[in-house]
């Protein structure tokens, strides 16, 4: 399988917080700093939909990153021959059953990366 048929791309970075206050407080800096624009959710704040400002702590010792790719099942199994194992109670399925979201089983360089589909 040819890697570039995946579609790999950066989709977001996801920031730990220890608490709602603490994201809130990191989203505000963010849009200070650089003019973003931000959206709550009930875990977390998205600013400029690149950055994921987590609520509390979650996956990853210091947060998470996002891949979308353009088939999350093809993904997954082109990964797996690279050693990568993905945790099946994170999966979010389509209305078809397929896989749309999954994190892998474990830390690289501290972020629990996961797969979305585009």
């Amino acid at each position: 399988m040819d890697v570039k048929e995946l579609g790999f791309e950066l989709a977001h970075i996801g920031i730990n917080q220890s608490d709602a206050e603490e994201g809130r407080r990191t989203a505000d800096a963010l849009c200070a700093l650089f003019g973003f624009e931000s959206r709550e959710t009930d875990g977390s704040y998205f600013v400029n939909e690149q950055f994921e400002i987590m609520k509390k702590p979650f996956l990853g010792e210091l947060g998470h990153i996002a891949i979308r790719t353009t088939d999350t099942e093809r993904a997954m199994a082109y990964l797996r021959e690279k050693g990568i194992g993905f945790d099946e109670s994170t999966a979010g399925r389509g209305d078809d059953g397929r896989v749309r979201v999954i994190y892998f089983d474990r830390d690289i360089a501290g972020f629990r990366f996961h797969l979305a589909q585009k």
